[in-house]
């Protein structure tokens, strides 16, 4: 297994693919997240970077409409997976690279997607430099992450990461120049056992079993903060 150097390790996608994957499909049943990000600005035949691809979940949708799309992923065998998953997409190339460096040429991007990778807040300014650099003037960057201040999961978040302070990460964004789009999609298992193993590899064992416990059936109410930012 190669990882690009400065690679930052995902405790779940890294080490679960297989569950991360199922809990890919689960995420936004309704289909929240795209609308909002297309009527802020929309990437028909556009560049489109994703940082932090991961197996590449995301890239065909992007492909769809894109003139070109270029996945980074420091994890080696998970851009080997991402190149897998759209070998027959003739717009789309996978890199191994990190957000800090990324192998990228300037001014060459008209649209990145970052979602739930490296772009955290407080510590990813290294990350938001080489944005400056790698964006098109009018560009626009699309940052999602957790909103820990409301929603079951949001609950969830807060209680097992207190060293994640909502209006700090707020406060960061905002001082940046980021605007936020406050979202509410969810997660919609098929079986109680997906949503299960989803929880086992987004917690620790002691806060995973006790939100198992407490929470039946296999949906959740979940908040999101889509930032956003026009170069």
């Amino acid at each position: 297994m190669s990882i690009a150097e400065g690679g930052i390790p995902s405790p779940n996608i890294w080490h679960h693919p297989k569950v991360y994957e199922v809990e890919n499909e689960a995420v936004d049943p309704d289909g929240v997240i795209e609308p909002a990000m297309r009527a802020i600005r929309d990437w028909a035949g556009a560049t489109v970077l994703d940082i932090g691809c991961g197996n590449g979940f995301h890239l065909p949708m992007f492909a769809a409409t894109a003139a070109r799309v270029i996945g980074v992923e420091p994890h080696g065998g998970l851009a080997r997976a991402a190149k897998r998953r759209t070998r027959q997409l003739a717009n789309v190339e996978i890199r191994q690279g990190t957000a800090q460096r990324l192998p990228v040429a300037d001014a060459s991007v008209d649209v990145m997607h970052a979602r739930w990778a490296y772009f955290f807040g407080p510590g990813c300014e290294p990350g938001l430099a080489e944005l400056d650099r790698v964006m098109r003037r009018g560009g626009t960057a699309f940052v999602i992450d957790n909103d820990g201040s409301r929603s079951t999961f949001g609950r969830w978040f807060s209680a097992a990461y207190p060293m994640i302070k909502p209006p700090v990460v707020e406060r960061f964004w905002a001082a940046r120049g980021w605007q936020r789009t406050q979202l509410d999609m969810g997660w919609r298992f098929e079986r109680r056992e997906d949503f299960e193993a989803v929880v086992r590899i987004e917690f620790t064992p002691a806060d995973a079993e006790r939100i198992i416990a407490s929470h039946p059936g296999v949906e959740v109410d979940y908040a999101v903060n889509l930032w956003s930012r026009t170069f």
